[in-house]
């Protein structure tokens, strides 16, 4: 997502301005970091799913359990700076998505990113998306939001926002962290920094 690459940028550029270093990418650590690894795979293999009514619990399913692992994972790093503010966006998305069998898109807020061309959002071969109508709960935290940016045009909800703002404090936080020269757990020989006679 272009706009999450963009918030990125931005608080890496914040960090750099107030003293961060980019050498501290290098010793971010996250616990479990490897539940996004079936989380994205979970969302990508949805594509292969075939679109029959019959099926289409497995991939609202799929889609649901990946926002589960990822809610696991800010659980797992709770304590890290940004990680509750991010945490709070992946709920409010798994929420939606529970409540309406998909991610509610609002057609005149698709109409208004893409500048007035397209008069309804196409959610066809997905299931992380639906239209919205007046049958959908919980709208205000569906894709709500129209953004436009270099001619590319996307709708994103609360939760996105949230999201976004958690993973920019993260990692502003991080890069602007004092450099650590050991690494965590790293052991040391008593008395190695004694004077030798």
């Amino acid at each position: 997502m272009l706009w999450l690459a963009i918030v990125l940028f931005c608080a890496l550029a914040i960090a750099m301005l107030r003293g961060g270093r980019l050498v501290n990418l290098g010793d971010i650590e996250l616990r479990s970091w490897w539940l996004l690894v079936p989380a994205i795979a979970l969302q990508f293999a949805t594509r292969f799913v075939p679109e029959d009514e019959s099926l289409e619990w497995i991939g609202i399913g799929m889609v649901l359990a990946s926002f589960a692992l990822l809610l696991m994972l800010v659980v797992f790093n709770r304590s890290q700076r940004g990680m509750w503010i991010a945490g709070v966006g992946v709920l409010m998305n798994f929420l939606v998505i529970a409540f309406n069998g998909g991610m509610p898109v609002l057609a005149e807020a698709a109409e208004v990113a893409s500048g007035f061309t397209v008069a309804e959002p196409d959610v066809s071969g997905t299931f992380k998306h639906t239209l919205m109508d007046e049958s959908s709960r919980l709208v205000f935290l569906g894709d709500v939001i129209p953004l436009r940016f270099a001619g590319v045009s996307e709708v994103i909800s609360l939760g996105d926002v949230f999201l976004a703002l958690g993973l920019g404090v993260f990692l502003e936080h991080e890069l602007r962290r004092p450099r650590r020269f050991f690494k965590r757990g790293a052991q040391a020989e008593p008395g190695s920094a004694r004077r030798q006679d």
